[in-house]
């Protein structure tokens, strides 16, 4: 027995040895998923490059460690299901072999890993353990033939461009090994071998984003593909298609065989055609684009025409009416009024269009002049009174708290925010219906007041679909009750946008079929220079009003100015009241009356207050309504003046000193009455334009100044020039004029050397009312800006600034522009 187990021993032995020598390994495995090693001979662990205690340490005697390790950072995963699979399919099959030609990693230096091809020959025998076959397993490196083979399945030279063999490390550094001529023809040569070849590198960093997109491919030994713009020694741009497979591996980094092939015309052509698929679509897309903005256009247009017609037909028919009426002034000055109103309205539109442009391209900017909020609400109602007045609907303004009146805002976008709200109110509410205006300052802190204007109507109300898109351009309700109804779908967006520019808020609600309403709050900048109060002490007023809202307020307000008042809500107690105080001896320095009560109107309460007492007691009528439509009956029935609601405190001083007291009205620097303001004064007007010049000239003399006009800018400069300094006390300036224009006229006055020309005001008077046409005007040397169309007040106004006794050349160059 002992000879035997010497026996076995010494073949065991020889057998390894026989082994060693033809450099093979063999080892046994357990086919479970781990591939379990149970044994091997010494040559296992030298093809490795672990001895055998460290690859027990590392791997426990699984080979599947040794593929996949996350603690060793190993990834071989491709490497394993390859043999994995292959292992699978013969027993699935029944098949006793398999063979395999694979890569298998080497540990090398005991840092780097290099990889190298292996032949596996393996044999399943009968012999089980836990279940799992066991198999014996002969491994051959084949690394010499496989690179060989690799190397030699491709002739340089015959290919349809050019080839090279780089190494790449895991920071993507390329390593240029061996190039053919194809090659060196492409990059150039810059050693004797080639290998350190700048342009190669240079056309590399240039393209690392494509290759860094491919990073892990790369890395890790996969085949790859890459389309790259290079630059070829001649300093051209040519489009090469590289495909690279790898072929082996150097300290760890893979070896690439690399072919390249020049698809430069292929690559031009697509691209001209992906151009040329690019500008069709864009053509089919900015033809589109026209087309709904044509549509958009006409459909546009066709809503406008309406609101365009009806101003422009009422200033032609009120035109007839004044010349079949030349003899009666009155007549004719009504309809010049009216006339003056249709126009505002038509300007109003067209600035609704060049608004919205503005406002959609960013380009709008509010206006910060001094602002009398009343005088917005008058002319307010002076423009909606009458569209009320047609549909005989009720319309009221009611103010609540009201203790600021005057304001730096923009006063022509707070009038548009208010009349496109109100014209929606009257478009919508039926004959006989009622829109109110409810006014309130909430607060007032740190010089702005928080104002809060609700206007509510009995209209038709809207659907809560479209209430989400009230404020959308061009948005109209679908609804047979409103289609007859035309307008351009732009006045709630400007609304919105415009509201959203002063820093305020604007919300609506509504209910079908019983109404809406529009709450807008503004915060507004509160102007140092109020009204004065007067004094009234020991007067006694009666006030009558069917409202008894407005009734509370107007005592309120006479209360304030030391004025004892009554009130009752009807004509008859206003005479019973009269009368006793007539008994008493306690008779009322004036009666304030409204026009439409339900009992006794204002008119017959007039005519029987005269009857009691003659024609001594003012009688002063409060209404809404114009006064000219009422004017006749009125002084008929013997009403003393006429008070236009809304009712301000400022109203009422003016109308108190004006009808009972025989005073004037006692505004510091605001009203208008413009007469005879700028007598002893000389102006320089210089427009191009006879009519706008006429205009201008025949308006500066009814407040009477003196005028002298230039018809371009050349012609005012010289007029100018020959003037001694101080003899113009404001020139007028157009802006678009002939020869010279405008802002070229203002430099060169104030070049000029001489005191007069830098101290004289200048002021814009142009059509240009933008706020790059302001700020134009500024840095050409101007000192306001005044956007026509102009009329008394604005002249009144902005002339006025610069006529005061603290005008100076100092206080000219620091005015600015008014804007």
């Amino acid at each position: 027995m002992e000879i035997l187990n010497e026996t076995l021993k010494r073949t065991g032995y020889e057998y390894d040895t026989l082994m060693n020598l033809l450099h093979v390994s063999v080892s046994k495995h357990i086919l479970d998923e781990y591939y379990t090693l149970v044994w091997c001979n010494d040559y296992y662990y030298e093809l490795i490059g672990y001895s055998r205690e460290e690859y027990e340490a590392l791997y426990h005697n699984k080979p599947a460690h040794y593929y996949m390790n996350d603690d060793l950072n190993i990834h071989d995963e491709k490497l394993w299901m390859q043999l994995s699979a292959k292992v699978m399919e013969t027993l699935e099959s029944g098949e006793k072999s398999y063979n395999l030609v694979t890569r298998m990693r080497r540990k090398h230096n005991g840092n780097h890993h290099d990889y190298m091809w292996v032949r596996l020959n393996a044999y399943l025998t009968d012999e089980y353990v836990d279940g799992y076959q066991v198999s014996y397993s002969v491994m051959t490196d084949i690394t010499d033939v496989m690179d060989m083979k690799l190397e030699q399945s491709v002739t340089y030279d015959s290919l349809p461009g050019f080839v090279s063999k780089f190494r790449v490390n895991r920071n993507l550094d390329f390593k240029l090994l061996e190039a053919n001529d194809r090659f060196f023809d492409f990059f150039g040569k810059d050693s004797m071998d080639g290998m350190d070849n700048a342009l190669f590198r240079e056309n590399i960093i240039r393209n690392m984003p494509v290759f860094l997109e491919h990073k892990n491919a790369v890395t890790n030994g996969n085949s790859v593909h890459f389309t790259v713009q290079m630059k070829n020694r001649s300093g051209n741009d040519a489009w090469l298609q590289i495909n690279a497979s790898c072929i082996g591996y150097q300290e760890g980094d893979p070896v690439y065989l690399a072919i390249y092939i020049d698809i430069t015309n292929e690559t031009e052509l697509r691209q001209m055609q992906q151009k040329l698929e690019a500008q069709a679509k864009e053509l089919r897309s900015a033809l589109e684009t026209a087309e709904e903005a044509n549509r958009a256009k006409s459909d546009f247009l066709s809503r406008m025409s309406h609101d365009i017609r009806t101003p422009l037909n009422a200033v032609l028919g009120m035109k007839d009416i004044a010349e079949a009426h030349l003899d009666d002034p009155a007549k004719v000055k009504d309809c010049l009024r009216k006339i003056g109103l249709s126009g505002q309205h038509l300007l109003s539109l067209i600035n609704d269009v060049l608004d919205m442009s503005k406002i959609e391209s960013g380009e709008m900017l509010l206006r910060e002049d001094s602002m009398s909020l009343p005088e917005v609400l008058e002319n307010v109602v002076a423009i909606m009174q009458p569209q009320f007045g047609e549909k005989e609907q009720h319309f009221s303004i009611r103010l609540r708290s009201v203790v600021h009146e005057q304001f730096l805002s923009d006063a022509l976008r707070m009038r548009q925010i208010f009349i496109n709200i109100l014209s929606n109110a009257y478009k919508f509410t039926p004959v006989n219906g009622t829109v109110s205006m409810d006014v309130c300052e909430k607060q007032a802190v740190d010089g702005t007041a928080l104002f809060s204007f609700s206007i509510t109507d009995t209209g038709i109300g809207m659907k809560p679909e479209y209430l989400a898109q009230i404020f959308t351009a061009f948005s109209r309700e679908r609804d047979s009750r409103v289609d007859k109804t035309e307008g351009t779908g732009l006045g709630m967006a400007i609304t919105k946008r415009f509201v959203d520019m002063m820093g305020g808020t604007i919300e609506v609600t509504s209910e079908l079929g019983k109404g809406t309403c529009f709450r807008v709050e503004l915060p507004l900048k509160i102007e140092e220079n109020q009204f004065i109060k007067g004094e009234f002490p020991g007067l006694r007023i009666i006030v009558t009003d069917d409202d008894a809202v407005m009734c509370e307020y107007m005592a309120e307000m006479l209360g304030q100015l030391g004025i004892h008042a009554d009130w009752v809500d009807s004509g008859i107690q206003t005479v019973e009241m009269i009368k006793t105080a007539k008994q008493n001896g306690e008779m009322y320095d004036a009666v304030l009356l409204d026009w439409k009560m339900p009992d006794l109107d204002g008119f017959e309460t007039t005519r029987r207050i005269r009857e009691l007492c003659g024609g001594q007691l003012p009688v002063l009528i409060i209404s809404a309504y114009d006064w000219s439509d009422v004017e006749k009956d009125a002084k008929k029935a013997g009403v003393t003046g006429f008070l236009q609601k809304p009712i301000f405190v400022s109203t009422l001083i003016h109308g108190l000193q004006r009808y009972v007291l025989e005073g004037q009205p006692a505004r510091k620097t605001q009203g208008t009455d413009t007469g005879a303001r700028f007598t002893g004064r000389r102006f320089l007007l210089i427009e191009d334009n006879a009519i706008n010049q006429e205009v201008a000239r025949e308006l500066l003399a009814d407040m009477g100044a003196e005028v002298d006009t230039a018809s371009d800018g050349a012609e005012g400069v010289e007029t100018f020039r020959r003037s001694p300094d101080g003899f113009y006390d404001v020139i007028l300036m157009d802006v678009q004029m002939p020869v010279m224009n405008g802002y070229e006229a203002t430099r060169a006055i104030r070049t000029m050397d001489r005191d007069g020309a830098k101290a004289v005001p200048i002021l814009a008077m142009t059509a240009d009312a933008f706020s790059e046409d302001i700020q134009a005007a500024k840095d050409a040397g101007m000192n306001g800006h005044m956007a026509k169309p102009l009329d008394k007040a604005i002249l009144w106004r902005e002339i006025g600034k610069y006529l005061n006794s603290d005008f100076s050349p100092e206080t000219a160059g620091k005015s600015g522009v008014n804007h």
